[in-house]
């Protein structure tokens, strides 16, 4: 491994691949899902803008999870595929100061987000009577609000602790953007404390929301067993379901990264994990929410009637 020590405030990212041929065919396959992520994102985000029957909380939240993926994909992918083909390594202190916050931002607040989402299922299909009241428009804002607000301001100040944090010799980050957990590898300084804070942010906006949202579903699927409907329960089912696969693939590789002691964490698995987390789910969510609801399909041919046309 090379060996890069500071002469500026700049950051070194080691990236995700190596430099030959191998590491430029998985790199085109990362910029092909940054693409997917970014086309299929912004499609829900206007399907959901122009269509008045996707006007309700659920949707209203869903267009909030495909903004915050946009973003958090956009932070990592592009300066990624730049470095490569740049040949450089270098990421300027306050770029990896932004990185640190839109990317943390978006994951604490999409934490949060999924779990809204979780409830207004809850509501939905356990009471129903009461839906008008306890999800209304008002309490959907109040919720999307919050999410971002309690999002940014825990990852404010992570990212102004970190950034304070003393560096000495090496200031290269093995990771492929600037993760705060791989970035306290490099501090001069016994940085416990700071790692017991992540450890708690992370309980509190990713390990609690995860086991909330496990419980809630767990009480949806009982009533969806329970329901005289067939149809009814078909659809339920299936919202339920997709709910719980999108949750899965974002809360299950990021609770394991940051809640593993730092003994038992090594760079090349955080990387993997990462990839997960950073560029996979951005790009599944707005596929499996799509393909596995019809009323976002019936959105999708309203809005490009061309491309959905049947032939004759």
């Amino acid at each position: 491994m090379e060996t890069w020590n500071h002469t500026s405030s700049d950051f070194i990212l080691l990236g995700l691949f190596p430099p030959n041929q191998t590491g430029l065919v998985l790199l085109l396959l990362i910029i092909f899902i940054f693409f997917l992520a970014s086309l299929g994102n912004s499609t829900m985000i206007h399907l959901i803008h122009v269509d008045p029957r996707l006007h309700t909380p659920m949707y209203i939240l869903l267009s909030q999870l495909s903004l915050m993926d946009l973003i958090s994909i956009s932070s990592t992918v592009p300066k990624m595929v730049f470095n490569f083909f740049s040949g450089q390594k270098s990421i300027s202190f306050l770029g990896c100061g932004l990185q640190c916050f839109f990317f943390a931002t978006m994951a604490c607040s999409e934490g949060l987000l999924l779990s809204s989402m979780s409830y207004d299922r809850y509501v939905a299909i356990c009471h129903p009577l009461h839906y008008p009241i306890r999800m209304n428009k008002r309490v959907c804002v109040k919720m999307m609000i919050g999410s971002w607000i309690l999002g940014a301001a825990n990852s404010l100040a992570h990212t102004v602790y970190t950034l304070h944090i003393p560096y000495c010799q090496s200031r290269a980050i093995d990771h492929f953007f600037c993760d705060i957990p791989a970035m306290m590898t490099l501090a001069c300084m016994d940085t416990w404390v700071y790692e017991y804070l992540v450890f708690v942010s992370t309980c509190l906006f990713l390990l609690i929301p995860f086991l909330g949202i496990t419980a809630s579903y767990g009480r949806v699927l009982y009533a969806v067993y329970h329901m005289r409907s067939k149809e009814g329960r078909k659809k339920a089912f299936t919202t339920c379901s997709t709910h719980l696969t999108v949750v899965t693939f974002y809360y299950a590789p990021f609770v394991y990264t940051y809640l593993r002691p730092k003994t038992l964490r090594t760079p090349a698995e955080d990387k993997k994990l990462a990839v997960v987390y950073a560029i996979l789910t951005p790009m599944l969510n707005p596929i499996i929410y799509s393909l596995r609801n019809k009323e976002v399909l019936g959105a999708m041919t309203r809005a490009f009637p061309i491309l959905f046309s049947k032939k004759e």
